[in-house]
């Protein structure tokens, strides 16, 4: 087992899109590897991880990227995991630890764990970080300060494998908890999931409008419909695969939506501004709260400008 100061003497990062870049720059920049090495499917993804630097070195299989290494993190859409861990299972050694970086958890456990071979530790996890680009070159060292990492451990997994990646984390300046994996997707499907559903389909809608214009939404577009594009424009790949893979609680969420959206629009259709008012008054205190928690910033580019 590596040392228990979030060290680890090779990393894999299976994946080399905004999440394994970011990961790649932020273990870099804490030294928590002796080498890290990285896996894409494409090979000019694999050439320019390999040119910027967050990786020591690249592998053309994903085998190839997992064999010896100490922590082997899954970076890819969760769509693809089962795959990838199939063919990594071979090459996996003793004492290593699988992660994973998905935004679903109960789809992990049903894709991945039946791969993973007697002797290594399998925790998954999940980083609440991101921003709406994609790609090696879309990463940088601090996405995760101050961001919460969420762990999923199966019962019975080795707790000095649990904090060796707790530890791993925080170093990449994560908060580190721990949930189930349903009671991640549940809550992860009312935070992130609905909303970039809502997203998707708002901006989708005002493409489709035929009595006011797609020139008009560009160019009068207000601050709110302009927020939901930056969201809506996340990679579709992996959006995709997270709602097909967390689809009992999203549609748990979009019933109880859909309730809410109903009672607002009851309360437009029949004057109600009391009933309008007290929403948005109770809304408001979460916005504040967020802002309290440090889970939002003042910086326009959110730390996008400052890369490693």
């Amino acid at each position: 087992m590596p040392d228990k100061g979030g060290k680890f003497e090779r990393i894999a990062l299976i994946g080399l899109g905004l999440i394994g870049s970011s990961i790649g720059w932020a273990a870099k920049r804490a030294s928590l590897a002796k080498h890290i090495t990285g896996y894409a499917k494409s090979q000019a993804t694999r050439q320019t991880a390999k040119r910027l630097g967050f990786v020591d070195s690249v592998a053309a299989t994903a085998r190839d990227a997992a064999a010896n290494a100490d922590l082997v993190i899954l970076c890819t859409p969760v769509g693809a995991y089962g795959a990838l861990a199939q063919e990594i299972q071979p090459a996996l050694k003793q004492g290593a630890i699988v992660s994973d970086v998905g935004s679903v958890k109960t789809a992990v456990l049903r894709d991945v764990g039946p791969f993973i071979p007697e002797g290594v530790h399998f925790i998954p996890a999940h980083p609440v970080a991101g921003t709406e680009y994609s790609g090696p070159e879309s990463g940088f060292a601090a996405l995760f300060d101050n961001r919460w990492c969420i762990l999923t451990p199966p019962p019975g997994t080795d707790a000095k494998a649990v904090e060796k990646l707790t530890r791993f984390w925080q170093a990449c300046g994560s908060n580190v908890d721990y949930m189930t994996p349903e009671h991640h997707d549940l809550v992860l499907a009312v935070t992130s999931h609905l909303p970039h559903l809502i997203a998707y389909n708002i901006v989708g809608t005002a493409a489709d409008l035929e009595d006011v214009t797609q020139k008009e939404v560009i160019k009068y577009s207000a601050s709110g419909f302009r927020d939901f594009t930056r969201i809506a424009a996340s990679d579709p790949t992996m959006w995709r695969d997270i709602f097909l893979n967390n689809r009992e609680a999203v549609l748990e969420m979009l019933g109880r939506f859909t309730e809410d959206l109903s009672a607002l629009q009851r309360a437009i259709r029949w004057g109600d501004g009391e009933a309008l008012f007290e929403t948005f008054s109770r809304t408001r205190i979460i916005r504040k709260q967020i802002i309290d928690a440090g889970q939002d910033t003042a910086a326009p580019d959110f730390g996008r400008v400052n890369k490693p």
